[in-house]
């Protein structure tokens, strides 16, 4: 706050930097603590999915200093050279040490089995040196994670939860090494091992939910053009990558391309499809002096544009931040996690110490004390707890996948499970974002105006056109012979038939989508479009109102649209909202206390998906809008919303049960190795019995999704 303070009167710099070693809630509170406490930094945000940290402060402090806080703190860093810089993948250097520590656990249990039924002698000595020679390479390696966590944070004079990790499983492995030198009883590779398995097994679930969720903002991106044909001042055209765009520059953009910029049209006549931006579900005209936004896509015709803005200063860009911003504090348990990494390592690292002195203090031998205060490590574990929220989540996940619902973060189950309010895109959402044409409107033309509209509709790459010619193809209509057909972009075709004008056209006032057939001097024909519900869209709303989450409509389409499909759903509803309308209409509901769900498919929606509590999209949404939301329903019918919804609520159940039985384990087992009575490998076993607990509990999900 006070360094906030110091600088509130100069304008502030804001900086993103790449830190690829933060893989936790206590590094991410490390992380902002730490430039907090610089005294020209007004604050720190961290986004741990992204792996990045972005941070406000004043115009003097450069970003070598800041790197250089990072580091001191022991975070390399690095700057964000662009827009969507990717961060290392947390998954991949984990796979290599799962593999070799499930790969050792297995084979050095087998020798124990043969010990635990009675092998003495020679044979115990030469299975306890198999042992070893598998365990401890396999230790060495598998553990390389936590190892070098816990020493980057004690070179700096800090603990963190790798700490009592490394310690447990280094002295574990000591003794059992010693034991096996001087003929001893009893070694405990297999459970030094089976520790390392479950606590990788956790690491990688997470990281793996990590590096999904951090995808949006870097396929939304990928939307814009990587660069276009600019016109050069002696009227010939050079290709020139996005990078290089400055404002001022004219592009030539053809028909079938995406914009690399902003800009403003100053020659020709298009239809543009802007759905990125606003949502609409039809193709818009546009003509000289249009403003148009990166990633757009023209549909009809070339046309020259101005740009204006570029790379981040795009509206594209714009939205972009607006996804990365939005989700940076998504769930309470991340707060949970961070109070928790700052008191457990000392209180473990204190009970085991209390342990060794008291044992030696009642006259209890220096080994004899050290294999107590091992075990003490060991079974205070927070493998069961560590498991207590993944696993459930995994296998929740699984039962959805198999009814068609795809979670791809799994902590999206916590916020699902408190949703009470719901907001849903028109287009694509709560309906199927394919305009047909109306089957009445159909009816109502003769065989002769049929066929001009499908002799018409049929030279027309638009897609209003298209959904016509296959309506009227499938009811077997013939298109007619025209002549002189042509396509005005933004207008229609026209042509004539025997003669006479004919023409397919745009209605002149806005309203439902529709086109309107022209013949001569004949009254125009109206064909209107519709854009049906999905499947079980009322049963599905009324599921979601009986669980006590209220829905409305949020959408970009025009108000004639979102009224229609109101009025067929009963929800209340929003129309011609833009990207930061919609998160600004979630954040009033947060603000208000409501746990908000959106429900949208397009790219203009990806700030709001990142920005609620939780998100679902349909699988026929856009590439950012999957990459955005949390959860993909494959399937046409909407009733996967209630669904997913009723199945987070269960997970959440099981999760509060896992943690029960994780907490009533260490009631149990603590004071037992404290008092003597447990060995390391009794200690191991113990733990990974209560992982085997919250796993079979966590099982009961595999029918959540019913």
């Amino acid at each position: 706050m006070n360094a906030a303070l110091s600088i509130v009167d100069e304008p502030l710099t804001e900086t993103v930097l790449i830190v690829p070693g933060m893989h936790c809630a206590g590094c991410m509170a490390k992380v902002e603590r730490g430039l907090a406490k610089l005294p020209d930094v007004a604050y720190a945000r961290v986004n741990l999915s992204a792996r990045q940290v972005r941070v406000a402060h004043a115009p003097s402090l450069a970003m070598p200093e800041l790197m250089s806080a990072l580091e001191t703190i022991g975070f390399a860093s690095q700057p964000r050279l662009e827009e969507a810089k990717a961060a290392p993948s947390a998954v991949k250097p984990l796979l290599a040490p799962l593999a070799v520590a499930g790969f050792a656990a297995m084979n050095v249990m087998l020798m124990s089995v043969s010990i635990w039924s009675g092998a003495d002698g020679a044979t115990r000595e030469m299975f306890h040196w198999i042992s070893a020679l598998i365990g401890v390479p396999a230790v060495a390696f598998a553990g390389r994670p936590f190892f070098s966590s816990a020493w980057s944070a004690l070179k700096r004079g800090r603990t963190n939860m790798d700490v009592p990790i490394t310690i447990g499983v280094t002295l574990a492995t000591a003794l059992s090494l010693y034991e096996t030198m001087v003929g001893g009883t009893t070694a405990w590779f297999d459970g030094t091992l089976m520790l390392l398995l479950f606590l990788l097994a956790g690491r990688v679930l997470d990281a793996t939910m990590r590096d999904r969720a951090r995808s949006g903002v870097e396929s939304l991106l990928r939307q814009a053009a990587s660069g276009a044909m600019v016109v050069t001042p002696a009227g010939g055209l050079d290709w020139v990558s996005a990078s290089d765009l400055v404002p001022g520059m004219l592009m030539r953009v053809a028909a079938g391309e995406r914009l690399a910029a902003d800009g403003e049209i100053v020659a020709g006549n298009t239809t543009l499809d802007q759905s990125l931006l606003t949502g609409e579900s039809a193709p818009i005209a546009a003509a000289v002096g249009a403003a148009v936004h990166a990633g757009t896509l023209n549909i009809d015709a070339p046309v020259d544009v101005r740009v204006t803005a570029t790379g981040k200063d795009t509206s594209l860009a714009e939205i972009a931040r607006l996804m990365e911003v939005a989700g940076q504090s998504r769930s309470a348990y991340v707060r949970i996690a961070d109070r928790a990494s700052r008191y457990y390592a000392p209180a473990v690292h204190t009970l085991a110490l209390a342990s060794f002195i008291g044992w030696l203090l009642v006259g209890a031998g220096f080994y004899q004390s050290a294999v107590i205060a091992i075990a003490v490590l060991i079974i205070t574990c927070p493998c069961a707890i560590g498991l207590a929220v993944p696993v459930a989540q995994v296998v929740a996940c699984g039962a959805l996948m198999r009814a068609g619902i795809m979670v791809k973060d799994g902590s999206a189950l916590e916020r699902l499970a408190r949703i009470d309010r719901a907001l849903i895109d028109k287009t694509g959402s709560l309906t199927l974002g394919c305009p047909v044409p109306d089957r009445a409107a159909i009816s109502a033309l003769s065989g002769e105006q049929a066929g001009i509209a499908l002799g018409l509709a049929s030279r027309s790459r638009h897609p209003l056109s298209r959904a016509l010619t296959q309506t009227l193809t499938a009811a077997g209509v013939s298109p007619a012979t025209l002549d002189d057909v042509t396509e005005v972009p933004g207008h229609g075709m026209q042509g004539h038939w025997n003669g006479v004008p004919v023409a397919l056209r745009r209605p002149d006032s806005a309203g439902s989508i529709a086109v309107v057939l022209g013949i001569g001097s004949e009254p125009p024909k109206l064909i209107a479009f519709v854009d049906g519900l999905r499947p079980d869209a009322r049963d599905a709303l009324a599921a979601l109102a009986g669980s006590g989450v209220e829905s409305s409509i949020l959408s970009g389409d025009n108000a004639a649209a979102v009224a229609e499909v109101a009025r067929a759903t009963g929800l209340t509803g929003q129309a011609s909202a833009s990207p930061t309308d919609k998160a600004a209409a979630i954040n009033r509901l947060q603000n208000a206390g409501h746990r908000v769900l959106m429900v949208g498919d397009g790219l203009n929606d990806g700030p709001a998906l990142a920005a609620a509590d939780a998100s679902i999209a349909p699988g026929t949404a856009s590439d950012v809008g999957r990459q955005a939301a949390d959860v993909v329903f494959l399937s046409d019918s909407l009733i996967a919303l209630p669904r997913t919804v009723r199945a987070a609520r269960r997970t959440m159940r099981v999760v509060r049960q896992n943690f029960a039985l994780a907490i009533g384990y260490n009631v149990l087992a603590v004071p037992l190795a404290i008092m003597g009575h447990v060995t390391p490998l009794v200690a191991a076993v113990a733990m990974a019995t209560s992982s085997i607990l919250v796993i079979a509990n966590s099982l009961r999900l595999v029918g959540a999704a019913e």
